[in-house]
């Protein structure tokens, strides 16, 4: 080869060398993959349900915020730097939900507020996977899954008191 081809193979490699280790490739497979797998279990509720954002809407919500957190901890970004990356993630997230709210013909009916928050939940999920907090995401959808799933039924038209809703819970 010549030297100029060799300089592009070189520099080619350079750019792909971003994860350099087994561990690092294990650590960044294992946060990505925790973020798709719990936001899937979140769509999955929500488009079993019917809701607008479901399944595959979760899932990229969960794996980009990981990837916004996850990019800028392997580069070595300050915790002051990191923290407004995630605000950013916050705020873009925000605006995605808020284009699942509808405001109906009738005065007085939103729909679309739980989805919304499922879909803001779903980042800040993803983005405590991203970076390293498995066990707080996990823990999280759990949570997320009881309010969603649980107390759905639990809170059916059916149930006309608090006293009712407790007693299906439990």
């Amino acid at each position: 080869m010549n030297p100029w081809w060799m300089e592009v193979v070189q520099t080619v490699r350079e750019e792909f060398s971003d994860i350099s280790d087994p561990s690092q490739v294990t650590r960044v497979c294992v946060r990505l993959l925790v973020a798709v797998v719990l936001g899937g279990m979140l769509g999955y509720e929500r488009e079993s349900n019917g809701n607008s954002a479901g399944f595959r809407t979760h899932m990229l919500v969960a794996l980009g915020a990981a990837l916004f957190v996850l990019v800028p901890l392997e580069a070595g970004l300050t915790p002051g730097d990191l923290s407004r990356v995630i605000q950013g993630v916050i705020t873009g997230v925000g605006f995605l939900g808020a284009g699942a709210i509808i405001k109906l013909s009738k005065e007085q009916e939103i729909k679309g507020l739980t989805t919304a928050a499922s879909v803001w939940l779903t980042a800040a999920i993803g983005v405590a996977a991203g970076m390293g907090r498995e066990s707080t995401a996990i823990l999280s959808t759990l949570f997320a899954l009881f309010i969603l799933a649980v107390l759905r039924r639990a809170m059916s038209p059916k149930s006309k008191d608090v006293s009712t809703c407790i007693e299906k819970v439990s």
